[in-house]
């Protein structure tokens, strides 16, 4: 699974779409304190993707769509439709070993991150996806075993908890990076919603 990126990193399948189709995925940015403390984290279990994409909540992955206009319509009006809310990050868990991968558990908010990607993964952004969407925040992806053991363990009593108030459209560019095209407000007008502010 690709994860977003707000500083140019490297998609998971390594290119843009073809013709005229393009890549969309959307994510909930966090305050710079907090992004800042999970990348230092991610980063001590060797993880090297710590250093190219910060720390955030999926909420649409790496989803097709063949007309961008009506993509960014569908996302503003979500967006325009949302509130913000309270995340709370609680403690560690897994997708092994079907992923290679460790998170924090979003303990607060899943319900909301849920029902955001439920209505986002309509119209041009509806696709069969290929596990159950899962709210999660990755702490380390794809390293040794020994690793990911351990960075269950160092973050198995984390917590924190803070307010998301937007959240960030990407396109997957034809370079394969992740680039914001805009940072939408939670119950913005959707005349409005456009820029380039940060999430959280």
């Amino acid at each position: 699974m690709g994860e977003v990126d707000g500083s140019r990193a490297r998609a998971a399948d390594g290119g843009a779409a073809a013709g005229g189709e393009r890549l969309a995925g959307i994510i909930l940015g966090f305050p710079e304190r907090v992004a800042r403390e999970l990348k230092a984290w991610r980063a001590s279990f060797g993880d090297p993707l710590a250093e190219v994409i910060p720390a955030h909540i999926t909420l649409v992955t790496t989803t097709l769509t063949q007309d961008w206009d009506e993509t960014v319509r569908h996302v503003r009006e979500v967006a325009a439709r949302a509130v913000p809310f309270r995340v709370g990050l609680d403690g560690t868990g897994s997708f092994r070993p079907v992923s290679p991968v460790v998170y924090v558990q979003v303990k607060e908010g899943f319900e909301e991150c849920v029902r955001l990607h439920a209505e986002l993964q309509r119209g041009p952004l509806e696709r069969e996806l290929p596990f159950p969407y899962h709210p999660h925040v990755t702490v380390a992806h794809d390293v040794p075993e020994e690793r990911l053991e351990e960075a269950e363990a160092a973050l198995s009593s984390y917590s924190e908890s803070f307010t998301v108030a937007s959240m960030g459209l990407y396109e997957h560019d034809a370079g394969g990076f992740w680039k914001l095209r805009e940072e939408l407000e939670f119950g913005a007008s959707t005349d409005r919603a456009s820029g380039s502010g940060r999430a959280g």
